[in-house]
């Protein structure tokens, strides 16, 4: 039997980079070899290790060394920190539609009434901040103790007839409306117009500062704009829709190849043909996308019972999801990913309004400092104490404001450099005359293939089964 302190001749340790592991290794090979479970433990103490060691590998390890001869073994495991939640901000109120029809007060149903938006009230609460949550501190196998990375503080993005209060945890309506998300996740309340019918001769073209809810069709050759969400209860046809949040058709897009529908945020559709169909986050079909030509800045997600994605090009920054991409006759369909101009378009324009925001900061401080002066030398009237309030109320926004900047610069940094998360998944079948791009890389589809996941690896797309 082997001693504690003899075993420094048959036994080694190494340590992970952070200790939150401890490995032993044989560093001499002994058929003879021996030793105590008490002395192992104490082999392991004089290394330092006080924490977390398997005690279970210890005792196996004391009755059959020979088993861990030729391998490194994790003898100490600790305990890894875990990272704070991240604060959210989260609506109060309901975005989706309901779809089902009016029930009277006498029993009745109304079946002409089916669709029905959550229109909210002046100063009603519209969102509220929820804090970050503390992580847990972590502990290397030496005892020393693993930090945590704390989660980080939600903002709320403020759009129009938006009222936050002095804490800025609370969010209320400024007018009654609806609230809506536009481009870059800003909170709005917009008044709505809603048009009883068709957008046609007897409407006109529309240009709305709000939110449009068109209960019928909108014509082939008219437009309907709005700053906030469009609704359409019919189908489109070759008109041309232009949201700076989301557009929602509850039939399909026939474009004839002449219509746009454009979405600062999603565009949620039942099929879109011949059509050209642009959003800022994600496209939601649930039947059929044919002969179209899609962008997205996030995902097109195309995978309901149909589910068919056939002729023209689909682009999406980060993924398409389809149950059939192509058919039989081999019609030449693109999909890409991994494509995310719109990013570098909102970087550049946070790079400008941040030199803008800290050319203002540097005035707001030098201001500052003037009125530090005057008030050293008691010359500091009412309207200047007043001023000076006022300048520090703002050099603070600004601070906030620039510490939001920063890190939505550093997300888009780390979105632009990852094309992991670029992907293509075929929930059925893909056909021959598909082609495949992500980011510079292209790959031709030749034969039919089943379930299936396109992804970037070491300079070429990979294909792997979609589970």
């Amino acid at each position: 039997m082997i001693g504690q302190y003899a075993l420094n001749q048959y036994l080694s340790i190494t340590f992970s980079e952070d200790k939150e592991i401890a490995y032993l290794q044989f560093s001499k090979k002994d058929e003879n070899f021996s030793c105590s479970v008490e002395d192992l433990e104490g082999f392991l103490h004089s290394h330092n290790i006080k924490f977390g060691i398997q005690h279970d590998i210890v005792k196996r390890l004391s009755e059959h060394p020979e088993e861990y001869f030729f391998n490194r073994v994790p003898i100490a495991i600790g305990e890894s920190a875990v990272k704070g939640e991240d604060g959210q901000v989260m609506l109060t109120v309901d975005l989706e539609v309901d779809r089902k029809p009016l029930e009277k007060a006498d029993g009745k149903v109304d079946y002409k009434d089916l669709i029905r938006l959550h229109n909210v009230r002046k100063g009603q609460l519209i969102a509220k901040i929820i804090p970050p949550l503390p992580g847990k501190v972590g502990k290397t196998v030496t005892g020393e103790e693993l930090t945590f990375k704390a989660g980080k503080e939600a903002y709320f993005k403020i759009g129009k007839n938006v009222l936050i209060d002095k804490d800025e945890i609370a969010m209320y309506a400024a007018i009654d409306g609806l609230v809506t998300l536009t481009d870059k996740g800003k909170i709005n309340v917009f008044p709505v117009y809603e048009v009883n019918g068709d957008v046609d001769y007897n409407t006109g073209n529309i240009d709305f500062v709000g939110t449009v809810v068109i209960r019928g069709n909108v014509l082939s050759g008219f437009s309907v704009k709005s700053v906030g969400d469009i609704r359409v209860i019919g189908g489109v046809e070759g008109a041309e829709l232009i949201s700076g949040g989301s557009i929602e058709i509850t039939g399909g897009i026939i474009g004839y190849n002449k219509g746009h529908v454009s979405a600062g945020k999603n565009v949620k559709v039942s099929f879109i043909q011949d059509g050209n169909v642009n959003a800022g986050e994600d496209v939601i079909v649930s039947q059929s996308i044919m002969h179209s030509n899609i962008r997205a800045g996030r995902d097109v997600i195309c995978s309901g019972a149909k589910g068919l994605i056939v002729g023209g090009t689909v682009q999406a920054g980060e993924k398409v999801v389809a149950r059939t991409i192509g058919n039989s006759m081999s019609t030449a369909t693109a999909i890409e990913v991994g494509v995310v101009p719109e990013l570098r378009n909102e970087i550049n324009e946070l790079r400008q309004e941040l030199r803008q925001l800290l050319d203002n900061e540097d005035k707001t401080t030098k201001a500052l400092y003037l009125l530090s002066q005057l008030a050293n030398n008691g010359q500091l009237s009412p309207d200047k104490v007043a001023l000076r309030i006022k300048l520090n109320a703002t050099k603070q926004s600004h601070q906030r404001e620039e510490k939001r900047i920063k890190e939505r610069v550093l997300e888009i940094e780390k979105m632009l450099e990852d094309t992991g998360r670029a992907r293509v998944e075929v929930i059925k079948t893909i056909y021959g005359g598909s082609k495949i791009v992500i980011g510079r890389y292209t790959r031709f589809v030749k034969d039919a293939t089943e379930r299936v996941v396109f992804t970037y690896n070491e300079g070429d797309i990979s294909i792997s089964p979609y589970i």
